[in-house]
């Protein structure tokens, strides 16, 4: 749904008379997705059959729930320059700017790590375009939208778009989107609900 209040496959804005930008073709299944990660490598989601899978931009936290559940866990990140260009850097630099400069500290992920991308507008991975489909709004602030208009980098601008850095996505071991967190809710505090998805996996 849009910032008019209708959806988004309408061609034609039923309040405003405005046609619509053509969006990202949305896949039918989580299955169907496909990315490539920083090491130029086409990672194909088929594989993640089974699994829980929790995706995210890049927090610390990410390596604690990686570690906690090695097996049953799938943790995803994908960089994006779209939110106050923080990450301006190069794909061949990211790995590099995570140790050193944002979270710092040495910091190197244990989970893969995908091509920097754009979760919003026109050239919206079809990863992101299929999660928001699937899960418009963060669950614990379905209000949440990008407050400064200077940061609004990408058009069209919609209703369902990703506000910020570090909105997270779980998705169930079955492929179904779970829930989407808003960058205000803590990476390590979506255990309990990883928890309540694993419990639906096979041993």
């Amino acid at each position: 749904m849009d910032l008019c209040g209708t959806t988004i496959s309408d061609p034609v804005c039923l309040q405003c008379g405005s046609t619509r930008v053509k969006m990202t073709f949305i896949a039918k299944t989580f299955y169907d997705l496909k990315a490539t990660t920083l090491e130029g490598d086409m990672v194909d989601f088929n594989v993640f059959r089974g699994r829980v899978v929790l995706i995210e931009n890049v927090a610390s936290e990410l390596n604690e729930l990686q570690r906690r559940y090695p097996h049953r866990l799938v943790v995803l990140g994908f960089p994006c320059n779209q939110f106050g260009y923080q990450e301006n850097c190069s794909n061949g630099e990211i790995l590099n700017s995570l140790q050193h400069v944002r979270p710092g500290g040495g910091f190197q992920p244990n989970f893969t790590m995908f091509e920097k991308c754009d979760v919003n507008g026109t050239n919206t991975h079809p990863v992101f375009a299929y999660l928001k489909d699937k899960l418009p709004y963060p669950d614990d602030d379905p209000n949440s939208l990008v407050q400064d208009p200077k940061f609004l980098v990408w058009s069209p601008i919609s209703r369902t778009d990703i506000s910020w850095n570090f909105e997270k996505f779980l998705i169930g071991p079955e492929g179904e989107p779970f829930k989407r967190y808003s960058k205000k809710f803590p990476t390590i505090d979506v255990e309990p609900d990883i928890q309540r998805l694993l419990r639906l996996t096979k041993t």
